[in-house]
């Protein structure tokens, strides 16, 4: 599988080279937004691990550009740990924001997580008018097909399974995070939902229980 990695620190770079090639992926490395787009216009990746401070700009130019380049997934791999910065992150649509230092193993497991493969599937669930295939991730809303993240297409499922029913946020942190032994602020979980809310619309209402948790509810009300 093919990663994309834009990091301008060079030892930093060629030490996490040397570790996704151990697992086997195959990776480019970028020292700069114009190498990252150079790269970028002559091959197709999977995953673009990027950084936001960048000798030629801020990754965060190049993620907007990617957001709409639905294969290619992106996770922020930054020092940069503003909540601030954080929050931009993830409303651009990245996949994960893991800040520096980070250790070896919660970064290759968040990898995998961001690149679960979608194999095919009949198991439709149905909640009003939406579709949703939790194999695939295909989810369809009144007949359109919604592009969800990864993360997104997780929290759904959970939602889904206990539809009707409040989820606490630890159990939704727990699926998002789950064996990471990292610790995760509710602020993220809250951004996650409202893009999935704002993806869904309003006719799949996803309610907020003060202190507790989020339903999936069968009205709005």
């Amino acid at each position: 599988m093919k990663l994309l990695l834009v990091e301008d620190n060079p030892l930093t770079a060629k030490g996490l080279q040397y570790l996704l090639e151990r697992e086997q992926y195959d990776v480019d490395v970028a020292s700069s937004l114009a190498e990252a787009e150079a790269n970028l216009a002559m091959h197709t990746y999977r995953l673009v691990l990027l950084d936001v401070s960048l000798p030629d700009g801020d990754g965060f130019t190049l993620a907007e550009a990617l957001h709409k380049a639905q294969d290619t997934a992106v996770i922020f791999l930054t020092a940069k740990d503003d909540e601030a910065d954080v929050v931009k992150g993830l409303e651009l649509g990245a996949e994960d924001y893991i800040t520096k230092p980070f250790r070896n193993r919660e970064l290759l497991l968040r990898i995998q997580k961001a690149l679960r493969p979608r194999g095919a599937s009949t198991q439709v669930a149905q909640f009003g008018n939406l579709a949703f295939n939790p194999t695939t991730g295909e989810a369809v809303v009144a007949g359109v097909t919604i592009s969800l993240s990864a993360v997104e297409r997780r929290l759904l499922a959970c939602l889904l399974e206990n539809a009707g029913q409040v989820v606490t946020r630890e159990r939704l942190l727990d699926e998002i995070y789950d064996a990471s032994g990292s610790i995760v602020n509710d602020n993220t979980l809250s951004v996650y939902l409202k893009r999935l809310r704002q993806k869904l619309g309003p006719s799949v209402p996803i309610k907020t229980i003060k202190s507790i948790g989020y339903r999936l509810c069968t009205e709005a009300a």
